[in-house]
């Protein structure tokens, strides 16, 4: 009896036998229908009739969808950006540190008499005097190098147009056409989110958005485990053509050990945030952590032994370690009731919120806030340092209801009031396609994930 081995050897041989005798047929094939071609040209030289003509529409096979890719938005795959309109041949000059516009126009041959004519024009043109680094002028000239227009982007979707006209000179500000494609991305992280989000091609900004965007219920650095997932369908804006950035996150769902959490961006009238799929709000009255962190040192421990003075002693939060200068937010509304420096605890903040809630903020490098200034959740209050009894560079971080430390990690934070009535309504008629395109990618990534 023959081994499996060897009937593998036999079965892929057949195979590899197969390939190429049908490579060969085709390539006869194809040979032949060329000769017939050539043919037939030579023999309807002489006839004047139209020859007719039949084509096949052939079915290939679609391309694999890569991380990020755009999602079709009919029956046809969505190519907003493939006919763009051929660009006028602008020469651009990008702002170096220290020039200035009459530099600028001297550059280009252009006299100084010109540049005040521009500046006289209106309002706008005024305004060109203040340049920064890193701002594009654009420039056309005539085939004799004489000035023919100049455009200068004044914010995002709009530019300056300056244009002679016969002896004189126009002025225009125009609209930049801005395409918005949706995309879709998704992940299995292995090691942390940013390394997920990264090979999923989403780039700094829109991996924060993400965490943002859940960040009232999951910690980051504590909360996340292997095998977590996200989906998340996004906008990408192009200009011109050309990439620009990315937009808003439409609808994320985020699987953390087990549990399912999902958002979807909601707008009308006065509403705009993201909410869960019951119309429950995503914000909460506070951030389950107060910054962007690198990893944490040490949990809630009411006895751990305290690494400087070599004793028992609680630890009545949390150590986020970052590194030195890395900004630590407000992790809700509230009022600073301490802003000031001593001994154990180095430069710190106390902020005062409702309901008799205190948070704590130990070891700055320096303080941002005064005592008796009101903050907004997420406003910089300090950044991290080693001052006081610390070891490195760290945020200690406390969380006191009514006089009582409770775990920053577990506490119950107070929710932000949830949709009702009409705009409920409103809000699940927007989100149930949303809802079903997560379902598919979520099915569509663990199906994947078993192969």
């Amino acid at each position: 009896m023959e081994s499996p081995g060897f009937i593998k050897k036999i079965h892929n041989r057949v195979d590899d036998e197969h390939h190429w005798l049908t490579r060969r047929k085709l390539i006869v094939f194809g040979a032949t229908l060329i000769i017939a071609g050539l043919l037939i040209g030579l023999f309807e030289s002489s006839d004047s009739k139209p020859v007719e003509t039949k084509s096949e529409v052939i079915d290939l096979p679609i391309p694999e969808k890569k991380p990020g890719g755009t999602l079709p938005t009919s029956t046809e795959e969505a190519t907003p950006l493939a006919a763009v309109e051929l660009r006028e041949n602008w020469n651009p000059v990008h702002v170096k540190s220290g020039q200035t516009l009459d530099g600028i126009f001297r550059q280009q041959g252009y006299s100084i008499s010109l540049l005040h004519q521009i500046l006289a024009l209106n309002g706008e043109t005024k305004g060109l005097t203040r340049i920064r680094p890193g701002d594009v002028f654009d420039f056309q000239q005539n085939d004799d190098g004489s000035f023919l227009k100049m455009r200068y982007a004044l914010d995002e979707a709009r530019y300056l147009l300056v244009a002679r006209e016969a002896d004189s000179l126009r002025v225009d500000v125009q609209e930049r056409e801005i395409i918005t494609e949706i995309s879709e991305a998704e992940g299995v992280i292995d090691s942390s989110l940013f390394l997920a989000a990264k090979r999923a091609g989403l780039g700094d900004a829109m991996i924060m958005k993400l965490a943002n965007i859940f960040g009232w219920d999951i910690d980051f650095v504590l909360d996340i485990r292997e095998g977590d997932r996200f989906m998340l369908v996004y906008e990408k804006l192009y200009r011109e053509g050309e990439y620009l950035r990315d937009g808003r996150i439409l609808a994320a769902t985020f699987i953390n050990q087990g549990e399912r959490f999902q958002a979807i961006w909601f707008e009308q009238g006065e509403v705009a945030d993201y909410f869960a799929p019951d119309g429950r709000n995503m914000r909460k009255a506070f951030l389950r952590a107060p910054l962007n962190f690198s990893y944490i040192s040490s949990s809630f421990n009411p006895r751990r032994m305290h690494p400087v003075l070599k004793r028992v002693r609680p630890h009545n939060g949390i150590d986020y370690y970052a590194p030195p200068g890395t900004p630590v937010y407000s992790a809700g509304d509230g009022t600073v009731i301490q802003s000031a420096y001593s001994r154990a605890n180095g430069h710190h903040v106390f902020v005062k919120h409702a309901n008799s809630i205190v948070t704590k903020y130990l070891h700055f490098t320096k303080r941002t806030v005064k005592k008796g200034q009101k903050v907004k959740q997420g406003q910089t209050i300090g950044t991290v340092g080693s001052t006081g009894l610390a070891t490195g560079p760290h945020l200690h971080y406390e969380f006191v209801v009514n006089g009582v430390h409770r775990n920053p990690r577990t506490v119950p934070l107070p929710k932000v009031e949830p949709l009702e009535g009409p705009l409920l309504t409103a809000f699940q008629q927007n989100a149930a396609p949303m809802l079903t395109h997560l379902s598919r990618m979520e099915a569509a990534s663990l199906y994947a994930s078993r192969e």
